[in-house]
């Protein structure tokens, strides 16, 4: 008996997280969801956003958020990679309990800290040699790249690992050297795990909010290129939840509304690519 009651009881606690994950969904779905059907999908998707005016167009900040993400991968992929190659298959034991904790930690420093320094170092170096304001497009992903690194490494690590030791001596009898070993026999084997590691730190990067609020400038337009200010939807709902009512509250829930749904097929996507495996 007492074990069925403590099974029950642990049971409860397990479905506790998952009744909160639905319960948050339908408050963000039923807060901004309405507004979408009131203003019009066409509306809702054009790049007008003035509240004041009744104009919640969020497609200048989509396009802002892809960019900003595609930067941040554009930067985070190849280190992140060549990273989790090098210690899996190039360095010694010492230098991988030193390297991989050190890089780890990494997740654990706060955006906050992120956005301070590439206020102190990076803005003002792209101010000076590539023009513009600073707080730009690029800035915002090359602190996003830094950002998902420990994602990327992390699991394109564990997915390297994890191929069979049997490929690694067939490949090196047959003669190849071992860089031909991990490029045409390791990575490929690993791949589904590395994708898996590049969507996750994609949703990391779309989500992030206070490092992109300080560093890329907040301008809502569409940027003509990688130096001007953006805006994400992370960044609006951010800067205007604090003050907004009635129609402009139900928008930034709509925002939120579309990020999520973003975050969760991206988790997903994740989540199929790794199962194939």
């Amino acid at each position: 008996m007492k074990d069925k009651i403590a099974g029950k009881i642990f049971l409860l606690i397990a479905l506790s997280a998952i009744i909160s994950l639905l319960l948050i969904t339908f408050f963000i779905f039923q807060q901004g969801i309405p507004l979408i059907f009131k203003i019009g999908v066409s509306n809702f998707f054009s790049t007008h956003w003035s509240p004041t005016r009744g104009n919640f167009g969020i497609l200048s900040m989509i396009i802002g958020s892809l960019m900003v993400t595609a930067g941040a991968l554009i930067v985070g992929i190849p280190f992140g990679l060549a990273c989790a190659i090098f210690l899996a298959e190039f360095s010694s034991s010492p230098v991988q309990k030193t390297l991989k904790p050190v890089i780890e930690l990494l997740a654990g420093i706060p955006s906050v800290v992120y956005g301070f320094i590439g206020i102190v170092i990076l803005v003002p170096f792209i101010r000076e040699h590539f023009g513009g304001p600073g707080f730009s497009v690029l800035a915002a992903s090359i602190i996003l790249g830094i950002m998902i690194l420990p994602t990327i490494v992390s699991i394109s690590y564990d997915s390297i690992i994890a191929v069979p030791k049997a490929y690694r001596e067939g490949s090196l009898a047959l003669g190849a050297t071992k860089w031909q070993t991990v490029v045409m026999l390791l990575v490929p084997a690993a791949r589904s795990g590395i994708v898996a590691g590049i969507i996750l730190g994609m949703g990391r990067a779309i989500g992030e909010t206070m490092a992109v609020i300080m560093i890329a400038g907040n301008a809502l337009k569409i940027p003509g290129s990688i130096f001007e200010s953006v805006r994400t939807l992370t960044s609006t709902i951010a800067l205007e939840l604090g003050y907004a009512s009635g129609d402009h509250r139900a928008a930034l829930f709509a925002c939120g509304s579309f990020l999520f749904v973003i975050i969760i097929l991206l988790n997903i996507i994740a989540i199929k690519v790794t199962g194939r495996k």
